[in-house]
C-alpha cells in the first residue's frame, strides 16, 4: 500500500524522496534525507527510528549496502520491513522482509531506487524508475513527481491514495 523512491541529481548533488500511500502522515514515517549524505526509506510495518539510524551510518562512511545490513540487523522485526538506502555516491540497496505483503516491486538504476508493497502489480517500481531516468535535465523534484505519477499509471497500490510526500535536500537535513 506504499510506493516510494529515492533519487539523486548528479548535476546538483541534491537528494530527494517521494512517497505515496493509502494511510496518513507518510511524510513523517517513510523518507529520511541528509544533504550530501544520502537517504533512507522505511516502509510496510514502518519503524521511523530506522531512517535516522541509516543516516547516521551513512554519515559514518558506510556504503548503501553496509548501512542497509546494519539497519536490518538492528530491528528484531525485519521480516516485516521494506527498506531502501542511497549513499552519497548514488549507490543503492534495498531489503524486502519475508512478511512484506505482495505484490512487491523494486527498481535500481543510476541515482535511483524505487520500491513498493501491496501494489496492484510488479510493474509499479520499474515504471517509477524509468520515469525518473527519462529526463535527467529536469529539476529533481519534477523527476520525483513524474516517477510517482508513472507508478500510479502502472497500477499503483490496492487502496485509494490518501497521502503523498515530496522532499528534496540541498544543504539541510530532514
Amino acid at each position: 500500500m506504499t510506493f516510494s523512491l529515492l533519487g539523486r541529481c548528479a548535476r546538483t548533488g541534491q537528494f530527494g524522496a517521494a512517497v505515496t500511500t493509502s494511510s496518513i502522515a507518510v511524510g513523517t514515517r517513510v523518507p529520511f534525507l541528509a544533504a550530501g549524505i544520502g537517504g533512507v526509506l522505511t516502509q510496510h510495518r514502518t519503524d521511523p527510528r530506522l531512517g535516522p539510524r541509516g543516516l547516521d551510518l551513512l554519515r559514518s562512511g558506510c556504503s548503501a549496502e553496509q548501512a542497509l545490513a546494519a539497519i536490518v540487523a538492528s530491528t528484531p522485526d525485519h521480516r516485516w520491513r521494506q527498506v531502501a538506502v542511497m549513499d552519497r555516491l548514488g549507490r543503492t540497496a534495498h531489503f524486502d522482509g519475508e512478511r512484506v505483503k505482495p505484490s512487491r516491486s523494486v527498481f535500481h538504476g543510476t541515482d535511483v531506487v524505487a520500491l513498493g508493497n501491496i501494489l496492484a502489480n510488479e510493474d509499479v517500481a520499474p515504471a517509477m524508475g524509468k520515469a525518473f531516468l527519462a529526463d535527467p535535465g529536469l529539476p529533481l523534484a519534477e523527476r520525483l513527481v513524474r516517477a510517482l505519477e508513472a507508478g500510479e499509471e502502472a497500477g499503483g497500490e490496492h487502496g485509494e491514495v490518501m497521502c503523498a510526500s515530496l522532499l528534496v535536500v540541498d544543504r539541510e537535513v530532514f
